[in-house]
């Protein structure tokens, strides 16, 4: 008879998480070319409650904003860990990191996306930032697209819509692979592959006025990247046979707003739609209720011989998932569109409007473990605010302790009941660029980054007050929150 686990396993692997898009800086230098994430612009008085997408917009916008030389684009800056990773990746060796969960831009290794030839500065510069993890006694969790694709391969090809894109990405990913052999062994293919439609244009690379059926296209370009992403964890095995491909899902799960039929119903077809992208990534194949929600709604999905054949045969190997807020289904308001739901009015808001909700990741992570029954990883947990720092310097954050504390129980819980979760990635242990908003004061880290909205600032880093609850978190391996 199995034993009922007390606690976290002695391996488990504790650590944090960003992107290479919103933290590196330094988009144009040693050959890197512009990238997705690079015209989301910085708007001064937007309205934080309600962002219905990142970036991108019709081809012409785009086009704009890449040449554009007044505008803020702070993604292009980020807090400029191209530069101090040595000195911030201290800062978590400090805490008594496990892991460090980053991105590598692929516009830094393939400026267009479309050469014969990798740019072998920017691999000199993630050889020694890898490097630098593992000397820090970190596993790296390296993530190959994290909204991040060339911006050549928007306006030439059109994104993942175009299926040239497909051999572009796995020559990419082939080049990461043999390069980084025998020093990373976790790999997550596609960040947050689910996010569509808010992060199509930096996910999917597809732009707003691309075509008369956007949601068709939308679904034909998560077609091309599933093939994708089986491609690749077949190289990936051939190249690596140690090393582990996952997937990574926002997690999505919402309640019924009432236990009308009604309500619970459309709350079951909206989590199965959600479903959709780890079924097929997961359990290889094309479940039927997605192809009936295909047909319904004028979704004509192209596949070429072989690809049904890629994706059964190499469905990925873990699961990543981000988790933050919950939200509700009203059958009288929601239909099925991803974007459309309600607040839960039992749960208290921040100023984007994203609601604490421990039992929500308790739930979630044990729906993911009952379907789908393969290790699981929270590539992403934490809590955005408003810091400030005192006249003293300290900064406290009781509320981000609180968040945290509260989903690291719930945490616990499922480990409790066998859920296989092996490393918990807190978002943002050093102050970057918010992905949804472009802001730099929705801060979510341990480490306060002294720069402001418009960049100005000293760049310097100082502890909040989590710094050393997080500390004592890993150093007691989750016993004492």
């Amino acid at each position: 008879m199995k034993l009922v686990p007390k606690t976290f396993p002695e391996n488990f692997l504790w650590g944090g998480a960003f992107a290479a898009c919103q933290s590196e800086g330094e988009y144009d230098k040693d050959g890197r070319g512009l990238s997705t994430s690079d015209i989301h612009e910085y708007t001064k008085n937007l309205n934080r409650a309600f962002i219905e997408k990142e970036g991108g917009g019709t081809l012409a916008e785009i086009k704009a904003k890449a040449a554009d030389q007044v505008g803020y684009y702070p993604k292009r800056y980020g807090i400029n860990f191209y530069h101090t990773y040595k000195e911030d990746l201290a800062l978590l060796k400090e805490m008594g990191f496990k892991c460090f969960r980053t991105s590598i831009s692929w516009s830094r290794i393939f400026p267009n996306g479309d050469e014969t030839e990798p740019n072998e500065a920017g691999l000199k510069f993630y050889d020694d930032l890898i490097d630098e993890i593992i000397r820090d006694g970190m596993e790296p969790i390296i993530t190959m697209s994290h909204y991040d694709m060339p911006l050549y391969l928007v306006t030439e090809y059109g994104g993942f819509a175009n299926r040239k894109v497909i051999d572009l990405f796995v020559n990419y990913a082939s080049v990461l692979l043999k390069r980084f052999k025998g020093k990373v062994k976790y790999w997550i293919v596609c960040n947050q592959i689910n996010l569509v439609p808010t992060v199509q244009f930096g996910s999917l690379g597809i732009y707003d006025d691309q075509a008369e059926n956007m949601e068709e296209l939308m679904y034909q370009a998560v077609h091309n990247q599933f093939v994708a992403c089986a491609k690749v964890k077949a190289l990936g095995k051939e190249i690596d046979p140690e090393a582990k491909l996952g997937t990574m899902l926002a997690d999505c799960t919402y309640y019924p707003a009432s236990c009308k039929p009604e309500d619970v119903v459309l709350t079951m077809q909206r989590n199965r739609m959600q479903y959709f992208f780890t079924d097929v990534q997961l359990r290889g194949e094309y479940p039927v209720y997605a192809l009936r929600y295909f047909e319904e709604h004028d979704i004509h999905i192209h596949m070429e011989d072989g690809d049904e054949e890629v994706i059964k045969e190499n469905p990925m190997e873990f699961l990543a998932v981000s988790y933050y807020s919950s939200k509700i289904v009203d059958s009288t308001k929601n239909g099925m569109s991803p974007t459309d739901a309600e607040q839960n009015p039992n749960l208290q808001p921040t100023p984007w409007e994203w609601r604490m909700d421990p039992l929500g990741f308790y739930n979630c992570l044990s729906q993911y473990w009952d379907r789908y029954q393969v290790p699981m990883m929270i590539g992403e947990n934490g809590f955005g605010a408003l810091d400030t720092v005192e006249s003293d310097g300290s900064i406290h954050d009781p509320y981000r302790i609180d968040f945290l504390r509260k989903h690291i129980e719930q945490l616990k819980e499922c480990i409790k009941d066998g859920v296989d979760i092996f490393a918990y990635c807190a978002w943002g242990p050093i102050d970057i660029v918010s992905s949804s908003s472009a802001e730099m004061s929705k801060r979510y880290g341990f480490v306060y980054v002294d720069r402001d909205d418009f960049g100005n600032g000293s760049q310097k880093r100082m502890k909040k007050d989590s710094f050393a609850w997080y500390q004592h978190v890993i150093e007691t391996n989750g016993e004492e929150l």
